[in-house]
């Protein structure tokens, strides 16, 4: 008898690709790949904007890999059905019209385009929309390189933030400059710079704005999900730019008005103004040695 080798059972090759299949659809249930391994926390969305952003960054990529599977599976397709076998002979036809291929070829990509176009202006229409009486107003202003932190509605503002350095130690996130905004509240935040162009960065809130010297941006969010998120500048404006960092504390309604409270108690009322700017204190400095600059030279001739 000659031996033969075991083949595997249909049973056994059914099972294997439907564990597979199991494995591929649970890895995506996770809440990190749900959001597209973009930041966010898994207790909830962080602002009401989170979801908003994730659903079309995610979509996008969904839309994008089917597509890009699509096209990789033809083009293997057609390498392995139209290769060139040992009993051809010549050469095939180098050019052939099939004018509905064409039309496909130039008509799907338009309609991805215009659809993407569509979702896009929709969503950024939806973000950058302001409403017309926000339940508070902060105003941010960055420098190089710190923070400072005006709650307009309030009239107090935070302690001036001074230049911090994140050189790794131990406790060196406890000295950052904090911003407070209230949980389920409409804050509009305006951002102004006093030197360079800086960039407002909350990583958690999937959103960032510049903030251009003698100009006002502006946008409203409303936090949603108490906790601490990290904040950075985001456009290259210096030296120190890695150490422009802050801390964004989503609170209660509760707190947030008893640290207001407590501003106002310790003397942090008014508004912190431009007045601030690093360049302008370096300009100072530079008049005052330009004027006592005569007087040292005829004290020197005499």
């Amino acid at each position: 008898m000659i031996p033969q080798a075991p083949q595997r059972s249909r049973r056994n090759s059914r099972m294997a690709a439907g564990l597979a299949l199991a494995v591929l659809f649970l890895a995506g249930c996770t809440a990190e790949q749900q959001r597209g391994f973009m930041p966010g926390h898994d207790a909830g969305q962080v602002t009401n904007q989170t979801e908003r952003i994730t659903n079309f960054w995610v979509g996008s990529w969904s839309v994008l890999v089917l597509v890009g599977l699509m096209i990789w599976g033809l083009t293997i397709w057609c390498a392995i059905a139209y290769r060139r076998r040992k009993t051809d002979t010549g050469f095939p036809i180098q050019l052939r019209y099939h004018v509905p291929l064409e039309l496909m070829f130039t008509l799907l990509p338009v309609v991805m385009v215009l659809t993407l176009f569509y979702f896009t202006q929709r969503d950024v229409g939806e973000i950058e929309r302001h409403a017309n009486e926000p339940d508070m107003v902060v105003e941010v202003v960055g420098k190089q390189w710190s923070w400072d932190f005006n709650y307009v509605s309030e009239d107090v503002h935070e302690p001036a933030g001074v230049q911090s350095f994140a050189t790794g130690e131990e406790g060196a996130e406890e000295s950052l400059p904090v911003l407070y905004l209230p949980v389920d509240q409409n804050v509009e935040i305006r951002l102004e710079s006093r030197d360079v162009v800086h960039s407002f960065w909350v990583v958690d809130f999937l959103y960032k704005k510049d903030m251009v010297p003698g100009f006002t941006n502006s946008f409203q969010v409303t936090p949603t999900l108490e906790g601490t998120y990290s904040g950075k500048c985001a456009e290259l404006c210096g030296e120190f730019h890695s150490d422009m960092l802050f801390n964004l504390e989503v609170v209660s309604q509760e707190e947030f008005d008893a640290h207001m409270q407590q501003l106002e108690d310790d003397g942090y009322t008014g508004q912190l103004g431009v007045d601030l700017n690093r360049n302008q204190e370096e300009w100072s400095m530079r008049e005052a040695h330009e004027e006592a600059g005569p007087r040292v030279r005829e004290e020197a001739d005499q």
